[in-house]
């Protein structure tokens, strides 16, 4: 019979594990029936019950048949003292059975927390890993899941968010990450209580650990600004994250469900001057003046990637000089053809997909000299047979008339000149030789 005193120690092992009694009474029946059959000649089939309220236990044992299946009826065995083995074994399986119990119960404690952020203390840091102190167990933050360039101290406070937890047979492995983007989104609602009461929704997060990270948040009130409510009064509760990120910059954009605005505003703060869309291929064109060129693509495209995962569009960026050099790109007519090379001479030549001899290099470029002079004719004549198109026909009437009036004016020319031919006297010669000044005279 057990005495006042086992029900005290009990009690005492459950409030400093965390346990429940009546766990610890399991536990104590199986270290009972372990201890039972390390005594000799005991029944091989036997279990221990204990009535929690007196304490008392009682041996239970049954006869087993040919098979070996319980038969028969069910006697009591109890023994009136243990051994010195069988007190042994019952100490062994007493301690195993409560170590077994804690590791099972801080798993569930933290089973079902994965997506969570938590909070401990670096306990220590090699090359491959760092464990910091959760409290009751420690967490594992993997190399890989550190940020790049952040070495905190010994003995520091950090956050971190929970990637997954493991069931091993020295416990609860919990590993934690400082570079998932959820850290974010549990930060933000550790800040914004407009979050947590879900008013705003992070609909999606981009981040380059360390560097960057662009988040879009979204309003179900319309009362309530998204991105105000983020960054807070003088922008207090974005620097509270950036502090804990440890500089890293943060940028909040609104969410649209257009995928023009969208794209827009992600790319911020680069100005935007026109989005085109192509949903069969997920590709947005972004068309920025030149000068939001270099600060839209940002520092070695970083800007860019995160917009792109951020509203998930394949991003392709052109300034207003590189899209007016397509557009007249496209608007040429090209031949349609190939080069290929020649297998008499080795140099390449044109081959038309009509058809026809290959032409070589400098016959194609005299030919398409040609073909621009006949263009550039072709226009001009079309031009000029416009304009006289223009003209008004005049009647034959008219044109008899006009024709009778010059050949009249041509016969009076005639006889105007024959006459002043007559009128004029012959000039000396002699006298235009001369040097002396001598008046002219009137006819």
């Amino acid at each position: 019979m057990m005495n006042a005193e086992m029900k005290e120690a009990i009690n005492a092992i459950a409030a400093d594990k965390g346990m429940r009694p009546e766990v610890l009474y399991a536990v104590l029946a199986d270290a009972l029936e372990s201890a039972y059959k390390k005594m000799p000649n005991a029944h091989e089939y036997a279990w221990v019950t204990i009535d929690p309220d007196t304490m008392e236990y009682r041996v239970i044992a049954q006869d087993l048949d040919d098979e070996g299946e319980p038969s028969g009826e069910e006697f009591e065995v109890t023994p009136d003292n243990f051994g010195r083995i069988a007190a042994l074994a019952f100490k062994q399986v007493l301690a195993q059975g409560i170590r077994e119990e804690e590791r099972e119960q801080k798993y569930e404690e933290y089973a079902g927390r994965e997506g969570d952020i938590v909070t401990g203390i670096i306990q220590q840091s090699d090359s491959r890993y760092t464990l910091l102190d959760l409290g009751r167990v420690e967490a594992l933050l993997p190399r890989a899941e550190q940020v790049p360039n952040e070495r905190p101290d010994s003995n520091t406070r950090i956050k971190a968010y929970i990637v997954e937890v493991r069931k091993t047979a020295k416990g609860p492995q919990i590993v934690v990450s400082r570079t998932h983007p959820g850290l974010i989104k549990r930060l933000f609602e550790l800040e914004v209580p407009e979050i947590a009461d879900g008013i705003v929704e992070i609909k999606s997060c981009a981040r380059e650990p360390g560097h960057r990270t662009k988040i879009a948040v979204w309003s179900n009130d319309p009362n309530v600004d998204p991105v105000g409510a983020c960054v807070g009064a003088s922008g207090a509760r974005v620097r509270m994250i950036v502090n804990e990120l440890r500089g890293e910059k943060i940028d909040i954009v609104p969410f649209s469900e257009e995928a023009e605005e969208f794209v827009e505003k992600a790319l911020s703060p680069a100005k935007v001057q026109e989005v085109r869309i192509d949903s069969e291929t997920g590709t947005a064109d972004v068309i920025v003046p030149d000068y939001q060129l270099s600060l839209a693509i940002g520092k070695e495209g970083q800007n860019a990637r995160l917009s792109a995962r951020l509203t998930g569009w394949r991003i392709d960026i052109k300034s207003e000089t590189q899209q007016a050099e397509e557009d007249a790109y496209q608007n040429v007519d090209w031949a349609e053809g190939e080069w290929v090379e020649d297998p008499e001479t080795g140099e390449q030549v044109w081959q038309s997909a009509e058809g026809g001899p290959a032409l070589s290099a400098e016959e194609w470029e005299a030919t398409s000299d040609t073909d621009e002079d006949v263009e550039t004719v072709l226009t001009g004549t079309e031009s000029g047979s416009g304009a006289a198109a223009e003209e008004v026909p005049q009647s034959d009437e008219t044109t008899d008339d006009e024709q009778e009036e010059d050949s009249e004016s041509v016969e009076l020319a005639d006889a105007t000149t024959i006459e002043n031919e007559q009128v004029l006297p012959d000039v000396n010669e002699e006298k235009l030789d001369s040097t002396e000044d001598e008046p002219l005279q009137e006819t």
